[in-house]
């Protein structure tokens, strides 16, 4: 029998880290690996030649690839904060946080979904954010952030209906995490928001992953498994 491998990308962050070492210490994967700007290989969302070396790598090695865990993203994007209103819309920024919300994810999936396994089950899941959702939007504001989850949002659903037709027993699903206590965050969390530890929202998220079913491929979820409006 194949040993089985998950993957962990973005692994260095707040969630990622907490995520690998949930993964780790489960015992539930022969091997665990992470990837990431600073891993060798080294991973870099806005470099697609570096995510298909890694796929290259990742496929000439032994072993069924069952979980692959992105757990990528960025709310501020260098010095600038998330806008509050349509006066504060700026090219550049728009362009960066599509880059690394959506088009780097893409990339992800466009050469990391043909290494699963062509049967058995097995897991592509992808950081989104309740507020890339477009029906829960009520508040306004965050007009690059929102925008590029929501593309992200698109972007997972339309990848897990080609991935059905190719392998039947694989699921892909965008994940809202929560809020969670890392760099990320810091500086946009409400008065009386419930804030989680990063390991809390990791053992969710993997909860989370471990009761779905190819039904599930396609949909967006928060961390207690509850559908997230699109």
């Amino acid at each position: 029998m194949s040993k089985s491998v998950a993957v962990i990308i973005g692994a260095s962050g707040g969630i990622g880290s907490a995520v690998l070492e949930c993964v780790r210490t489960s015992g539930k994967f022969d091997e665990v690996i992470p990837l990431g700007r600073t891993t060798l290989p080294g991973l870099d969302l806005l470099s697609e030649q570096t995510i298909r070396y890694c796929a290259g790598w990742l496929g000439s090695r032994e072993g069924d690839l069952r979980l692959l865990f992105d757990a990528t993203g960025a709310l501020s994007v260098g010095e600038q904060r998330p806008e509050k209103s349509w006066r504060e819309v700026d090219p550049e920024l728009l362009a960066r946080a599509y880059a690394i919300n959506a088009i780097g994810p893409a990339l992800l999936m466009k050469y990391f979904l043909p290494l699963l396994p062509k049967s058995g089950r097995s897991v592509f899941a992808t950081l989104s954010a309740r507020v890339g959702s477009i029906g829960d939007n009520r508040t306004g504001g965050w007009y690059a952030y929102r925008a590029s989850k929501a593309a992200l949002n698109q972007i997972a659903r339309t990848a897990s209906v080609e991935l059905a037709r190719r392998k039947p027993e694989a699921i892909l699903v965008a994940l809202h995490p929560g809020t969670v206590q890392t760099s990320l965050s810091d500086g946009f969390q409400k008065n009386g928001l419930k804030v989680q530890r990063p390991e809390e929202a990791a053992i969710r998220l993997l909860t989370v992953l471990e009761n779905l079913e190819p039904g599930h491929s396609g949909c967006f979820l928060d961390h207690l498994g509850k559908p997230v409006a699109w």
